[in-house]
């Protein structure tokens, strides 16, 4: 059987398939993910900047830290899935090619974050920040997810026709998975 590597999508394929994770960009799935993540956005925002300020004044100071601390990481993990999502839509609506998305200009480098704190501290945080937080981490692996399976195409042209740095690439990827 015939395969090829299309530059444009980084996907090794068969003439005449379709790619499914590049249908699922442009589908009403997607489009349900992006009004998720930008609705936790600006849920966040509102928590944070109104009643968590507050709900954070009342902690004690360890609590006071993880809460300070927890809600920098939140805004980090919540700009970096927006501006996936914004890209991806961009890339869906024909503003740009998936290709040019894949470059080191406008690739968004997503970093896997898990709760910084105790899960004795974490539990003294107040619900909402909680919620927040565990909200955005499944919508992440989600995310994580989806940009692993659109670029993997572009990570194996990367690595080449060597087996060795192959596997090294998957070893790579597992541990980044286990961060």
């Amino acid at each position: 059987m015939t395969r090829f590597f299309d530059p444009q999508t980084f996907a090794v394929v068969r003439p005449g398939t379709v790619s499914f994770i590049q249908k699922l960009a442009a589908s009403n799935a997607f489009k349900a993910m992006f009004k998720e993540g930008m609705g936790l956005v600006e849920e966040a925002a509102a928590y944070l900047d109104g009643p968590g300020r507050e709900e954070s004044r009342q902690l004690r100071r360890p609590a006071a830290l993880a809460y300070a601390t927890e809600s920098m990481r939140l805004t980090t993990r919540l700009m970096q899935i927006a501006s996936w999502l914004l890209l991806q839509r961009a890339v869906s609506e024909g503003e740009m090619t998936l290709a040019q998305a894949a470059t080191d200009k406008h690739r968004v480098r997503l970093t896997r974050q898990e709760i910084a704190c105790a899960p004795e501290i974490f539990e003294e945080l107040p619900v909402r920040l909680r919620e927040l937080s565990l909200k955005s981490l499944r919508l992440q692996a989600r995310v994580m997810h989806l940009d692993r399976c659109l670029f993997a195409g572009e990570q194996d042209a990367k690595v080449g026709a060597s087996p060795i740095a192959s596997q090294v690439e998957r070893l790579r990827a597992a541990f980044q998975q286990a961060m």
